[in-house]
């Protein structure tokens, strides 16, 4: 497929005319880190990203047609940005009916959820795993089946929630059944909202996986994660059957939470995407995922070989291919010694927790990378001692949270209420103010508005948040 360009061959055309740059930026083009002529602001010719007429309305319509999407939209401000407007549009469609509107959502929800609740001001009734899941903090797998019955029981109580909301992919590389959620979501009469930050790529498999192309509604894609583009450059892509088609309308929720200087730099890696997706990124892609199912079962064959009480890499149906997700307790230690481990080799991983490490490869990662990883886990698995017990289940810990969550105020009341940072030790029974949590995976334990309970103390500990914030 031939792909155009039309925002890159702009900004460079106008970067080699000599034009007198008498407007923002301050740079005038000049270069500090090298850049600078290639970043501009909205002069005549380059179009506005919210109300595009030219080059951005080109290249985004090349994008819609690369996603298979209603309409894809183009954000400078990541899946955030997307992800409250989706959540404006899916309020906007909802019945009207007086009550206060309420999301169904995956309890593994990042923070910009509570972000959008807060500035949006909806209530949130969470989807848990079931009492029997292993304990993860990223992970939340959700049933078809569980969805039914939550939604016939918010049914009982005369609740309509405005929309289904999941993570999917997670943190650690688990997939939802996005086809069964959606049959259930369409069969009720809810749209099927994903944040979908880290599956971009998930349209360029063989078999197509993306969740507009598997029935969500709505999604965000963080494009800076999984595809060769510049950090913060996302979409938001909405299906034909999504509750709000407008362009204006959308357009104006993309601008009611974002900046009005947006990055032209990144506007630029998203239209130069658009031509790497339209040339041999399937087959790139393809090679990129086939290496790394080996890597999982060599990995993994050679932890059999060892007796390690459990696969190091972390493998099943319900896996993202792009990530390898490393399981530490293989190995008798944690996942944040495993990732100094890796670092000490030169390698830096994209996130650790007690258990696990995540490692993204992209088709851009060069075939040394698979090598100097396999070399130094192949040392690592060398090392481990005979007989290491398997890790202890935690699902309790999530059960007893689940049991133990009270809502005392609303998001927003808790958001943008007078607010203390006291030590986690210190807090129970407080009320959760901001929701204090890392980035990465930046999944709050307690949610805004939330008691802190016994169960959340231990928990984030356990993660190693030693400070909170509390109402006064």
């Amino acid at each position: 497929m031939s792909m155009t360009t039309p925002i890159v061959d702009f900004v460079r055309s106008y970067a080699q005319s000599g034009t007198a740059r008498l407007h923002m930026p301050g740079h005038k083009g000049q270069s500090l880190l090298g850049f600078e002529p290639l970043d501009i602001t909205e002069i005549c010719g380059a179009d506005e990203l919210y109300a595009p007429e030219g080059i951005i309305a080109e290249s985004e319509a090349n994008a819609t047609r690369l996603f298979g999407t209603a309409h894809s939209y183009y954000s400078t401000e990541g899946s955030s940005q997307c992800i409250r407007a989706m959540l404006f549009l899916a309020l906007q469609s909802a019945p009207q009916n007086g009550k206060r509107p309420v999301l169904l959502a995956a309890r593994n929800a990042h923070k910009a959820l509570l972000y959008a609740a807060a500035l949006l001001d909806f209530d949130i009734c969470w989807l848990w795993p079931s009492a029997q899941a292993e304990g993860a903090l990223c992970s939340c797998p959700v049933t078809a089946e569980a969805l039914t019955g939550v939604l016939h029981a918010l049914a009982q109580q005369g609740i309509e929630p405005f929309g289904v909301y999941v993570t999917s992919p997670d943190y650690l590389g688990g997939v939802q059944d996005i086809p069964a959620m959606a049959a259930v979501c369409r069969a009720q009469g809810v749209p099927l909202l994903v944040d979908n930050a880290h599956g971009a790529y998930l349209r360029f498999l063989p078999q197509n996986c993306h969740p507009i192309a598997q029935g969500a509604a709505m999604c965000c894609d963080s494009a800076h994660k999984t595809l060769p583009v510049v950090t913060g450059g996302a979409y938001l892509h909405l299906a034909h059957d999504a509750p709000v088609q407008d362009e204006a309308a959308v357009r104006g929720a993309l601008a009611l939470f974002g900046s009005t200087s947006p990055s032209y730099l990144i506007l630029q890696s998203l239209d130069a995407c658009n031509a790497v997706l339209a040339g041999d990124y399937p087959r790139r892609l393809a090679q990129c995922c086939a290496a790394l199912e080996g890597l999982r079962s060599s990995l993994n064959k050679a932890a059999a070989a060892r007796q390690c009480p459990l696969p190091l890499a972390v493998a099943g149906a319900q896996q993202e291919p792009m990530k390898l997700t490393l399981d530490a307790a293989a190995l008798g230690c944690t996942g944040t010694a495993l990732a100094e481990s890796l670092r000490r080799a030169q390698m830096e991983c994209e996130y650790a927790d007690p258990r696990y490490v995540v490692l993204m490869f992209t088709p851009e990662n060069p075939p040394q990378d698979y090598t100097r990883l396999q070399t130094a886990l192949e040392q690592l698995l060398a090392a481990v001692p005979a007989g290491l017990p398997r890790p202890e289940n935690r699902a309790g810990e999530f059960a007893a949270l689940q049991q133990q969550a009270v809502q005392r105020c609303t998001i927003r009341q808790a958001v943008l209420g007078a607010q203390v940072r006291i030590p986690v030790h210190k807090a129970l029974g407080r009320v959760c103010a901001m929701p204090t949590v890392s980035c990465p995976p930046a999944i709050p334990v307690a949610v805004s508005g939330e008691e802190i309970t016994p169960a959340a103390i231990a928990l984030m500990q356990r993660y190693g948040i030693e400070e909170l914030s509390v109402l006064r």
